[in-house]
């Protein structure tokens, strides 16, 4: 038997028919057609299917569609304004904070969360806050360094680490 949801994605909203057990990255991309949310694990243990539903950054893959009803969803194509990136998108590009890219997505959702929580972290709070999200080509270097950026374009001013014996030696 399926169920009506009515939710709010990147602004628009939505009333679908839903099979009740759906998850929501999979009503995301199937039924909205929103592929920029990615399938990595169904686990939750990757992060590449992060959107924000109220502002908070979730892993899509951990709830139902029908648990989103009412609720104001955003993905990663909700980011850009028109032709204009968000900041955070454009960061990633000009960081090179990006290879393959099927985890891009993920970590922008939850970097636009840590920003709208923490408009000033230190490279450490950004690494704690992008945990939960897995890059497997990336080192990690180029996406903290890319969420740094954004923060500085966003306006914070980002503190800087003290050096010690193991970042002494740069980035």
């Amino acid at each position: 038997m399926k169920r009506k949801v009515s939710l709010t994605v990147n602004g628009t909203r939505r009333e679908d028919e839903v099979e009740p057990r759906l998850l929501l990255v999979h009503y995301l991309r199937d039924v909205a057609g929103l592929t920029g949310t990615h399938i990595g694990c169904d686990t939750s243990q990757c992060g590449a299917c992060t959107v924000l539903i109220g502002g908070k950054a979730v892993k899509s893959c951990t709830m139902f569609a029908v648990q989103a009803q009412d609720a104001d969803v955003q993905t990663i194509e909700g980011l850009a304004t028109g032709d204009q990136l968000h900041p955070l998108q454009q960061a990633f590009w000009d960081e090179h904070g990006l290879q393959c890219g099927f985890c891009t997505p993920g970590f922008i959702m939850a970097g636009v969360y840590l920003l709208s929580q923490n408009p000033n972290p230190t490279d450490d709070e950004i690494r704690k806050g992008l945990e939960g999200n897995l890059c497997r080509c990336t080192g990690y270097v180029n996406i903290v360094k890319a969420v740094r950026t954004a923060a500085k374009t966003m306006g914070g001013q980002v503190k800087q680490p003290q050096a010690t014996a193991a970042t002494a030696g740069g980035e």
